[in-house]
Formats: C-alpha cells, structure tokens, sequence
C-alpha cells in the first residue's frame, strides 16, 4: 500500500495539484468510504474515524457531501408504526 500511496503523491505531484486541493480530497475520499461502509450512520462512522459526530457533521458540511445518498433509502418508521415499549422506572 506504501508504494501505490507514493506513486499517487507523485501523479499529484507532477499534476500540479495544490497541497490544500490534495488533502481535501482526500478527507472527502476518506470520509465518503467510511459513511459507505455505515450505511450513512455518521454517528457509527465518526466512531469509527476517531472524530466527535459534530466534527464529522461539520467536515461533511463543508466537503459538501450528500449523506442521503450513502443511505440504503430505509427510514425510521415514524413513531406512531412503532411498537410501544413500557419501561419500568428504576425504584430510588
């Protein structure tokens, strides 16, 4: 993997490409692979990037990726489809 990583540094390189261009589109690569792999959970993958959720809503933000599209089209059924769960209260 080492050397496919040095052989894209220096296509980029020699490409011309900016350093700042470089990293983020890596961070979008990165991230976009990781909400893939979770279904677009961004909770599940901000875990697994080691990043709070709220970072990883931000980054998300301003890579402007579309995390609808990553999800498999399946929603919550709204809470009224939902079967009612009774939970006892902890006795104190």
């Amino acid at each position: 993997m080492k050397d496919q990583l040095e052989a894209l540094i220096m296509q980029m390189y020699k490409s011309n490409i900016l350093y700042s261009e470089a990293v983020r589109e890596f961070k979008k690569r990165f991230i976009v692979t990781v909400l893939q792999e979770n279904k677009g959970n961004q909770c599940r993958a901000a875990r697994e990037l080691g990043m709070h959720r709220n970072t990883l809503s931000r980054t998300v933000a301003e890579l402007k990726i579309d995390v609808r599209q990553l999800r498999d089209g399946v929603k919550r059924p709204p809470r009224s489809a939902r079967p009612m769960v009774l939970e006892k209260k902890a006795a104190r």
